[in-house]
């Protein structure tokens, strides 16, 4: 279940992104690549995405 009407994301998804976010920019600061951490980021997303559209399509 999403947690706002406006975005398809629960709370659990929501701190996991916040979480990759902060590492994301941790390793902006020290200069390394960050392209895992948004890879996975997008994919918690598309799956949640995904799931609230399945949802509205019932």
């Amino acid at each position: 279940m999403s947690f706002t009407s406006k975005d398809p994301h629960n709370l659990s998804e929501i701190a996991r992104i916040v979480a990759i976010g902060v590492k994301v920019q941790r390793r902006k600061a020290r200069g390394k690549s960050t392209r895992a951490l948004e890879k996975r980021a997008d994919a918690i997303t598309e799956r949640a995405e995904a799931r609230e559209a399945a949802r509205r399509k019932k």
